[in-house]
């Protein structure tokens, strides 16, 4: 068995505790930032679960490490204080806009009504200042989740913070302690300053380029005008990475007694950040995904993108401490934590690994020896890469692919692309999807579609990369949590066939900072339609060297890993450069939800889509 049936014991009902407070519903954190408690005593009494809470957003003065700071605060703290609420509990949130901008909050990952997700202009209008927004809803679901602003850039301010729903039955897995582990990145800078330095030049905070000794090395990238380097838009140059709010430096502590099980439960909530996460000593078994239990899977090191959460246990042993590490994806810094027997220990930081470089790979290229291939315009393919850092205009004129010479440096992005809305309605009898199964790894040629200007490049090939650990964990020597790891631990409740699909292309040009879907900004196609009551499968594929975590709101993705009925449901999914991947979803969610990438800048940019889910429309008679 992978768990322990009908667990029920005083482990699973202890009080919570945080490095942000003991939860009690809902508690301030103390200091404003942070502070760093011990674990809590085991109690008899359940938790209790407020019918009211009260939140006030405002700008606080506080310190982020040594130096001063104003954030976005909630109640005064960043992260905001623990929200916990019981599975089966009607939720009242009265929040209250203190600043002197619109404000709001989304409910990440909780299937709620949608004027009540939180998204301005999508059945919500905002919280104007000086207001009160009461949200209600009822809480079907448990899990470790999170809420965060989705107005303007306040998310990068530090409006965002945990929830933990208790589950009505015990989670399926025995723990002695409970831990959140906020995952965050701050910048001193203004967050609209970011963008605009990205919009100038979109390798403004790539200082991890490589230097005139790579020269012949990098020969056939400078032909593409692109930079292997580049890895995280926005980087350990004007970041510092936190850990339930604190710095590096701060050292964040979790104490546990030796022999007891610890529940760590990792959140990013950072607006770029993608962070690979390991406790040099431990192993870690993951117990949930994106709030969804899924069938434990020991791992020593796993990646989380922007906006995912994981629950691991750990059982540390002996009077030593730990350090719990969370490298960014581009080794340019990392937030740290340490798990201790008591206050003032630490372990050794680990040495920081060599920064990543993209390969062919990203490009689509991996099963092809591009290792003497001319990349110059007389080899028939003809790379203009004005597109810069990954995003080019991969222009393959190739036989079975002609006309694909899609020179966009002087192209208007306003015009049409050429290829609108992409929502191929596929019935199943003309194209039966029961044995699809998008965990394999075969190739697939790119369909030749060059989505307009508003997509720099294609890749060669695309393909599931669902197995693979992701750039710079390939040869790591840990054993990596991968998606084709994760497994629910029982069979989906809707074993419906698919019944449409539609493909949906992931497209950006980097050079001008500009993201979208299928080529086009949310300025300039707003919609797709999903019909209620539908099964869909949703085919992505990511024609960017970015990797994106996709986020839906109001519904479900399961993800079609080859895990048969036991796909694991999540509400956010990492999309690898040059990657085709699957998600099937029950639409039973009437109303207009957010679709959008979770990079903050990038959604900012453009790379957001409302699902519209309407009526299937009457067939005429």
């Amino acid at each position: 068995m992978y768990f322990k049936e009908n667990l029920l014991n005083r482990r699973n009902f202890l009080r919570f505790a945080t490095g942000m407070g003991i939860a009690v519903g809902l508690e301030p954190l103390i200091p404003s930032y942070a502070k760093a408690l011990s674990g809590a005593k085991q109690s008899q009494d359940k938790p209790e679960y407020p019918d009211v809470i009260a939140l006030q957003v405002r700008e606080t003065a506080l310190k982020i490490g040594d130096r001063d700071a104003k954030a976005l605060t909630v109640n005064g703290s960043v992260p905001a204080p623990l929200i916990r609420w019981r599975e089966g509990q009607t939720a009242t949130i009265k929040v209250t806009n203190q600043l002197k901008e619109d404000t709001s909050i989304h409910w990440h990952g909780i299937i709620l009504p949608p004027n009540m997700d939180g998204v301005p202009g999508l059945s919500f209008a905002g919280i104007n200042p000086g207001n009160t927004f009461t949200y209600q809803f009822p809480v079907n679901q448990s899990g470790t989740y999170w809420y965060h602003s989705h107005s303007g850039l306040q998310e990068q301010r530090g409006h965002f913070g945990p929830i933990i729903i208790d589950p009505i039955e015990p989670d399926p897995f025995e723990y002695d302690l409970d831990y959140v582990v906020m995952l965050s990145d701050w910048t001193f800078e203004d967050p609209h300053k970011v963008l605009a330095n990205l919009k100038k030049m979109s390798a403004y905070y790539n200082y991890q380029r490589r230097t005139v000794a790579t020269f012949f090395e990098d020969l056939p990238w400078g032909r593409m005008r692109m930079d292997p380097t580049d890895i995280a838009d926005v980087t350990g140059a004007t970041y510092t990475y936190l850990m339930n709010g604190l710095a590096p430096e701060s050292n964040w502590t979790a104490i546990f007694k030796p022999g007891q099980k610890v529940r760590l439960r990792f959140i990013n909530a950072s607006a770029m950040t993608f962070f690979d996460v390991r406790i040099p000593g431990l192993k870690m078994t993951v117990v949930q995904a994106d709030g969804q239990n899924v069938q434990p899977v020991t791992v020593e090191e796993f990646r989380i993108g922007v906006a995912e959460t994981y629950d691991a246990i750990v059982e540390p042993d002996g009077e030593q401490a730990y350090t719990i590490f969370a490298e960014t994806m581009d080794r340019s810094g990392y937030a740290r934590g340490t798990l201790a027997i008591r206050q003032g220990m630490s372990a050794p930081i680990p040495k920081r690994r060599d920064r990543p470089v993209r390969t062919h790979a990203d490009m689509g290229m991996n099963h092809h020896d591009m290792s003497n291939h001319d990349m110059s315009v007389s080899s028939g393919m003809n790379h203009d890469m004005s597109g810069h850092n990954g995003h080019s205009n991969m222009n393959h004129d190739m036989s079975g692919h002609s006309n694909m010479n899609h020179d966009m440096s002087n192209h208007d992005m306003s015009g049409d692309n050429g290829h609108s809305n992409m929502n191929h309605d596929m019935s199943m009898s003309n194209h039966d999807m029961s044995n699809q199964d998008m965990s394999n790894n075969t190739e697939e040629m790119h369909s030749g579609e060059s989505h307009g200007s508003g997509n720099a490049g294609e890749p060669m090939m695309a393909q599931s990369r669902l197995h693979e650990p992701g750039i710079g964990l390939e040869n790591t020597g840990t054993r990596v949590l991968v998606y084709t790891d994760l497994r629910s631990i029982a069979p989906g409740y809707d074993q419906r066939k698919p019944e449409r699909e539609l493909e949906l292309h992931l497209t950006g040009n980097m050079e001008r900072y500009m993201w979208s879907f299928d080529g086009k900004k949310y300025s300039e196609q707003k919609q797709i339609t999903f019909y209620n009551g539908e099964r869909l499968r949703l085919i992505m594929v990511n024609d960017t060297m970015m990797e994106h975590p996709i986020h839906l709101h109001g519904m479900w993705m399961e993800l079609d890993n080859g895990a048969g009925a036991y796909k694991p449901r999540k509400h956010t999914i990492i999309v690898k450069p040059a990657e085709k991947l699957a998600v099937e979803i029950n639409v039973d969610a009437p109303g207009n939800w957010a679709f959008h990438c979770h990079l903050m800048y990038h959604m900012k940019a453009g790379m957001f889509r409302t699902v519209a889910v309407v009526e299937r429309p009457t067939e005429a008679s």
